[in-house]
């Protein structure tokens, strides 16, 4: 069957998140955005896992549901932890996303990793200790988890990030690099930035929203023709049997895709970045090096290049953007929500109205202009200005003068 799966969010108990997120909410949101199983998020902490066990039922193998609802919404036990250590004489921040097949597997990890640092503090704990050392403890505990590096790219917290990060994988796991099956790629790279590098043809790119409020669900994605079963979803990651494709933001989106310094207001490109030797050019001190940037320093092959098992990837904007540019209005207003909810009760979730809906069903429900942007973004013609140091990147779908004209497809 069809599975779309967003596995890495996050609970109230995490910093900078929404404190609505609940499971009635997350339960909530997953069906509107047509996710199918969501991860749980945030195993680790002591209060989200009471309410795990108090509010969600076993339901397929590995997999729960909510109690008292007849909902079709899986969730799938994960949680992310922040590594910070020093190897090879320099300080460390790798963040490492966890899927756990039962309660029993979480309980076993909890314990350990009490015994490391304090998981009370923080939804995504913060551990002084080696990813290597994660991956050892998590495999020990329970071989059927897996263990994904989380947003690799990320300059502060990732694998391979500008500040902290390693140049493979080998240099971070050791000799365990070896139980790495996937990385989770992030919101500010895509599969295709990614199959520039050698050393990623043997792990399963796979991407997930990251979460902070449950209105993020799926903005990343992965889709699955499998059981839904804990075993067979894991399994297809590490084999990518059955693995469809990836749900992506377009990279130039993410809040990390190019360099520069928000303080200044500086957004450079790696070419650009180069030219100031990596210095702002405004306050002189050294820039935040972005994913575009740093994957171009490791990549070994052009651009464009496809590897022979690599798992397709369709690129989207999130709904509510797309109405907010056809519109001409904020995101938050009251004609983007009254569109959003009018599509999605009536033409399943978003993600069928983004990747299937047909153009003369959303004008039924909305307006040319709003069937319009969706089937632009669907062919790629849409103008972004790319994201950096903790900056999104803004999205144009339509030239301001063409609005009343929805059918003039302009490439910007």
């Amino acid at each position: 069957m069809k599975i779309i799966g967003d596995f890495h969010i996050h609970s109230k108990y995490s910093r900078a998140t929404s404190s609505f997120i609940d499971l009635e909410n997350l339960d909530k949101w997953a069906a509107i955005k047509g996710v199918d199983v969501l991860g749980t998020g945030d195993f680790t902490h002591p209060g989200w896992l009471s309410e795990i066990k108090e509010n969600l039922r076993p339901m397929e193998s590995g997999l729960f549901g909510l109690k008292d609802k007849n909902s079709k919404v899986r969730f799938l036990l994960t949680s992310e932890i922040s590594c910070i250590y020093k190897k090879g004489e320099k300080v460390r921040k790798v963040h490492v996303v966890l899927f756990a097949p039962s309660l029993q597997a979480v309980e076993k990890i909890n314990k350990k990793l009490a015994q490391v640092g304090n998981l009370n503090s923080d939804g995504r704990p913060i551990l002084g200790l080696d990813a290597k050392e994660l991956l050892k403890i998590v495999l020990d505990t329970d071989e059927n988890c897996l263990v994904v590096p989380a947003h690799i790219w990320t300059p502060w917290f990732s694998v391979f990030g500008s500040k902290s990060g390693f140049d493979s994988l080998g240099e971070c796991f050791d000799e365990y690099s070896k139980y790495i099956f996937a990385v989770e790629t992030g919101l500010s790279s895509d599969p295709k930035m990614n199959w520039q590098l050698e050393l990623l043809d043997n792990v399963t790119l796979i991407s997930n929203s990251d979460a902070h409020s449950a209105q993020k669900i799926g903005r990343e994605a992965n889709v699955f023709d499998a059981e839904l079963s804990y075993d067979a979803i894991v399994e297809s990651i590490k084999t990518r049997q059955g693995f469809l494709y990836t749900i992506e933001f377009f990279p130039e989106e993410g809040k990390y895709h190019f360099d520069g310094h928000a303080t200044c207001g500086i957004s450079l490109s790696p070419k650009q970045s180069k030219k100031y030797n990596n210095i702002c050019p405004k306050c002189k001190k050294p820039l935040v090096i972005g994913v575009l940037n740093r994957v171009q320093e490791l990549a070994v092959r052009p651009y464009g290049f496809v590897p022979s098992n690599a798992v397709p990837y369709k690129s989207l904007i999130p709904l509510q953007e797309v109405i907010s540019d056809a519109l001409g209005v904020g995101v938050a207003s009251k004609k983007v929500a009254e569109f959003y909810d009018k599509l999605t009760q009536n033409l399943e979730n978003e993600f069928n109205i983004l990747l299937d809906a047909k153009t003369q069903d959303i004008e039924k429900y909305s307006l040319p202009e709003i069937a319009e942007g969706i089937l632009r973004v669907r062919e790629g013609k849409v103008l972004i200005e790319p994201g950096y140091d903790g900056v999104y990147g803004k999205i144009k779908i339509f030239d301001k003068a063409c609005y009343d004209k929805p059918k003039q497809k302009i490439l910007l």
